[in-house]
């Protein structure tokens, strides 16, 4: 099974509009034109830069013709109402009813979780949303499972992304802890490729495929973005019974064969609708 990981477009109108969306794009036409089509992809958050709705037409443009489930996360500059009102009628995200949701990939389930706490750059889950995560985790324990959440619930070594991580880092670890066939929780808000330790597992931060944090460690630090190449992962699992789960970075900045056509055949397909997935709906309100 192959799972694509991109991660904080930050998809934006006016002016400023062309270099996000052309990012996006560029690493979708990678995607396609891998030898290996991905089973899925998922996109752990900012997709949006302000949450406006118009930011998120212009994503359902950049996703309608993939001939590919695309699976969406919040980020903190997203907006959930906003976010949910443009994927209503799509299985993006849970029927439109909430941004927490799970799906059953071939050979593993894909758990997407919500961290996005409105007005704030640091994340949460809430006690809700872990109960939920928590049962979710026991339906097939024999399966490997891959989450999907936004805010990286480790300190990355990078000051001022530090201070805004997941708020609730710890109770996730005692859900994660519990459940070992979590072989992976992907992330996003970094905009720079991060591997750590994580409750019995492996944290993995995807790159932005717009611009990438700047590597700055000292203290208190400063918050840059620089135009240095995109990138996004592919999370192959390669042994199913024991969740051998094997990383990727795939270039995309000055790759090449980068660029995939979509077949006139597909180009009426609305976003995600290539492959045939299960989404289970979650019952409980994000936290």
């Amino acid at each position: 099974m192959l799972l694509a990981h991109l991660s904080d477009p930050h998809l934006t109108t006016g002016p400023l509009a062309g270099g996000p969306a052309a990012g996006l794009h560029a690493a979708l036409g990678r995607l396609l034109g891998l030898p290996t089509r991905p089973d899925a992809a998922v996109i752990t958050g900012d997709l949006t830069d302000h949450g406006d709705p118009d930011e998120y037409h212009q994503l359902t443009e950049l996703l309608t013709g993939i001939p590919l489930p695309v699976y969406l996360a919040a980020g903190n500059h997203d907006d959930r109402d906003a976010l949910l009102d443009a994927f209503a009628e799509t299985t993006h995200l849970a029927g439109g009813d909430q941004a927490h949701y799970a799906v059953d990939l071939p050979g593993a389930t894909l758990i997407v979780l919500d961290s996005l706490l409105p007005g704030q750059g640091a994340g949460r889950l809430g006690t809700d949303q872990l109960a939920w995560l928590d049962t979710e985790l026991s339906q097939r324990p024999e399966i490997p499972a891959l989450i999907a959440v936004h805010h990286p619930p480790v300190p990355v070594g990078i000051p001022f992304l530090d201070g805004i991580r997941l708020l609730d880092a710890d109770a996730l670890a005692d859900v994660v802890g519990a459940h070992p066939h979590v072989v992976r929780v992907l992330c996003g808000h970094v905009h720079r490729t991060i591997n750590a330790p994580f409750a019995g597992t492996l944290i993995t931060t995807a790159p932005s495929t717009y611009r990438q944090c700047a590597l700055d460690m000292t203290t208190p630090g400063t918050m840059g973005y620089l135009d240095e190449p995109t990138s996004f992962l592919l999370h192959q699992l390669t042994d199913t019974t024991n969740g051998t789960c094997i990383t990727h970075t795939v270039p995309v900045t000055g790759a090449a064969a980068t660029q995939f056509t979509l077949r006139p055949a597909e180009q009426d397909k609305p976003p995600g609708t290539g492959r045939s997935t299960v989404v289970r709906r979650t019952c409980s309100p994000a936290g």
